[in-house]
């Protein structure tokens, strides 16, 4: 096993616990904040899933880990959308319970 591809691995299990806590969160509620942080929580676990790839060298055809591959940008769009919606979702969801 490669060191990158345990690196993946261990960064699996908190990317999940997020989506499951988010789904759950999710399932009870159906707001735009629950959605947010259900879609990034998604995301980050994309990005996780991708740097597995990566380290297997499955679907070598994305050309992961090239700059201009395909899977560079698949890694790239989810790291942004997963580190930008799943912080603003909790935020949302922490000023709409303060009230």
């Amino acid at each position: 096993m490669s060191p990158a591809f345990l690196k993946a691995l261990l960064a699996l299990f908190p990317a999940c616990l997020l989506l499951l806590g988010s789904g759950i969160r999710f399932r009870r509620e159906k707001v735009l904040a629950t959605r947010m942080q259900l879609i990034g929580a998604s995301a980050l676990v994309l990005v996780v899933v991708t740097h597995m790839r990566e380290a297997l060298h499955l679907f070598a055809a994305m050309h992961w880990g090239q700059e201009n591959g395909a899977g560079h940008y698949l890694d790239l769009v989810s790291a942004v959308i997963g580190f930008s919606s799943f912080p603003t979702g909790y935020l949302m969801q922490a000023f709409r319970e303060r009230r």
